[in-house]
């Protein structure tokens, strides 16, 4: 395998491992995504019909990853730049990217997904619920949220795949 082949998870591990290893290879593809772009790049709306933004979206995921893992199911508080974001802008991850360069919002994200791996290991199983009810209707287990996750990151790699297929066809 050469230096730059991704890492595919391992074929017979068991569901935590699994759960992780999967989660960490979008999480990279995500990175990847982004890191190829200039700090002008991450900040362009490249699709007329999305106010999305590669930066805005690896922020957002930096937020979720620290909204479900630190703040639901780890039970602590959010961190900066969420502690003080203003709770009364839904989109602010995603649109306060614009100030941000390439290098900070990776480095968010990176710091985001090793809370995020913290927690999770220091859970004793899957079956670990959160101490806090998630939309009004109970408590999420470890599972839930890894695979929320996964979800969550899977489908906004996707959106990042045609944002940054977008700005290369308009950079030729």
């Amino acid at each position: 395998m050469s230096a730059n082949a991704e890492r595919y998870p391992e074929l017979d591990a068991d569901e935590r491992t699994t759960l992780g290893q999967f989660l960490d290879q979008y999480r990279r593809r995500a990175l990847s995504r982004l890191e190829r772009l200039s700090d002008a790049q991450a900040r362009t709306k490249s699709l007329p019909a999305t106010n999305l933004t590669p930066g805005g979206i690896v922020k957002h995921l930096a937020h979720m990853e620290d909204h479900w893992f630190i703040a639901r199911v780890g039970g602590g508080e959010l961190p900066e730049p969420w502690a003080s974001a203003p709770h009364d802008q839904p989109q602010w991850d995603f649109e306060s990217a614009a100030y941000n360069t390439v290098q900070e919002i990776s480095a968010l994200y990176r710091a985001a997904c090793t809370r995020s791996r913290q927690v999770a290991s220091q859970l004793p199983t899957l079956d670990t619920t959160a101490p806090r009810p998630s939309f009004g209707k109970g408590h999420v287990t470890l599972r839930w949220v890894m695979v929320h996750m996964l979800e969550e990151t899977a489908c906004h790699v996707g959106h990042l795949d045609l944002l940054t297929d977008a700005l290369t066809k308009q950079a030729r």
